[in-house]
């Protein structure tokens, strides 16, 4: 394969771009490269995005924020980054949830894209440069799919669907370093009698009663899943861009797919760069909807920040697996709020600490390696001078990690543990005076009553000489 033709705009940073060393790991490659834009100074970036038939959970949660944090580190050294980020509106889950809540699939896909939005920015991430939606590039996915029929690469069965021929593309693998024997026989392929081979895979499926469709050359229909982002990326960005990632799941088939389908069409190699972030787990198993052991960013949301979240998210390296459980938000909480604690009350005007700048770019200029550079925020927290308290509001802004001012954070942690508890702070104090009542009248059973009642409801009491002072845990 070889480079094709350019494609822009770009959204220009604002910053000139650094002499820096770049790496990154290319899924393609198994390994980490030197990233060498296509072009100098402006870098293209396609994002697999959600298909939009629920809430995002916190596995999208990851990708969010993964990827916001690339641009935003990419943006730091002066690259001009056009991010794309797609969003699947058309799909057999879509239209299922729709049947069964009895609307529109539009209805539904309108509904769900509004939360995800609300989701992504509860998390402080930006949005996108330009967010394309699946059925607003049907022409598009047929204009790709004629090319691969009049190539060879490309056929419609007797059922009317049209497919991809694998057989066409000798390359197909790569990305997984698999043959083509062993993915079919490792993985859960669509079987159907007018294929030439199983691990061929649909570009344009034939109408069916009650779905939405649309009229082709090869009959009414809609597009196969895999389409969709080659024929969006190529649109927006060219036929050849730098990055392209996705979630963890995406590898195969999805992403092997589109490389096939693009190259086959092009003869271009279609992305310079392949990432992909890790797994949410739980209890050993990736956090998804299909099993059934997912939690909602929403959900989330009404028992943490949502800085928080993005917080524990931002501790590992984004290609690593999490494991999720309530006891390692709560960990994680407590390590923010220590983070929290240590910024300034007020807005502080000094020179900024080089030196520590200089850690956290060679962590983040080593395959965007947050829990390194968050390891330099702990470092200047521990320090009163007022060059690091600069330094920390600067570093932690680059990681999005202090959407509010540190009053703001405190404040509405409060506000939210007393929601959770169901104790404001009026009550807490009135239970406090109450407490040293019972212990000046010696009724001690009531004393503990009171402390095991607090105690329950996550507030800590400490007594000394000049009273009682409790705290919220």
């Amino acid at each position: 394969m070889h480079a094709c033709r350019e494609k822009g705009p770009y959204h220009t940073g604002s910053l000139r771009e650094a002499l820096v060393t770049l790496a990154i790991f290319d899924t393609l490659a198994r390994g980490k490269r030197p990233f060498l834009p296509r072009l100098p100074g402006k870098i293209g970036m396609y994002v697999c995005g959600m298909t939009v038939y629920d809430r995002c959970h916190l596995g999208h949660g990851r990708v969010m924020v993964a990827f916001d944090v690339i641009v935003r580190h990419l943006r730091t050294l002066g690259f001009g980054v056009q991010y794309v980020r797609n969003i699947t509106d058309v799909d057999d889950k879509i239209f299922a949830r729709a049947l069964e809540r009895e609307i529109p699939f539009t209805a539904l896909t309108t509904e769900m894209i509004a939360a995800m939005h609300a989701d992504e920015r509860a998390l402080n991430c930006r949005l996108p440069d330009a967010e394309p939606r699946a059925t607003q590039h049907i022409p598009q996915m047929l204009d790709l799919i004629a090319r691969l029929i009049e190539k060879g690469a490309a056929y419609q069965g007797e059922s009317g669907d049209v497919y991809f021929r694998v057989s066409a593309f000798p390359e197909y693998g790569k990305l997984n370093n698999r043959n083509l024997e062993d993915m079919v026989a490792g993985a859960r392929v669509q079987v159907a009698e007018d294929k030439e081979h199983p691990a061929d895979f649909v570009l344009w499926k034939s109408a069916k009663p009650g779905e939405a469709s649309w009229d082709s050359r090869w009959g009414a229909g809609r597009p196969g899943w895999h389409i969709e982002c080659s024929a969006m990326s190529m649109d927006l960005l060219g036929t050849q861009f730098d990055i392209h990632g996705g979630g963890p799941d995406l590898k195969f088939p999805h992403h092997e797919n589109e490389i096939a389908q693009s190259e086959a069409a092009t003869g271009c190699t279609f992305a310079n760069y392949w990432m992909h972030a890790g797994p949410v787990r739980v209890n050993d198993e990736k956090m998804s909807k299909s099993l059934d052991n997912f939690v909602t960013l929403q959900a989330l949301f009404t028992r943490h920040d949502p800085a928080v979240i993005r917080f524990f998210l931002l501790q590992s390296h984004y290609r690593s697996a999490i494991s999720f459980s309530e006891d390692a938000l709560t960990q994680a909480e407590a390590a923010y709020v220590r983070l929290v604690q240590s910024r300034s009350d007020v807005p502080v005007d000094a020179e900024t600490d080089v030196e520590a700048i200089g850690r956290y770019m060679d962590a983040m200029n080593d395959d965007f390696n947050t829990p390194r550079a968050i390891a330099v925020l702990f470092d200047l927290a521990k320090r009163t001078d007022a060059a690091a308290a600069a330094t920390l509001e600067f570093l932690g802004d680059a990681l999005g990690l202090f959407p509010k001012s540190k009053a703001a954070f405190l404040a509405d942690r409060q506000a939210l543990k007393a929601q959770l508890t169901g104790l404001s702070d009026a009550r807490i104090d009135t239970l406090v005076i109450e407490r040293s009542q019972a212990r000046a009248e010696r009724d001690f059973a009531r004393a503990d009553a009171i402390r095991a009642e607090l105690t329950a409801a996550g507030i800590s009491i400490e007594d000394s000489p000049t009273g009682t002072v409790w705290t919220r845990d």
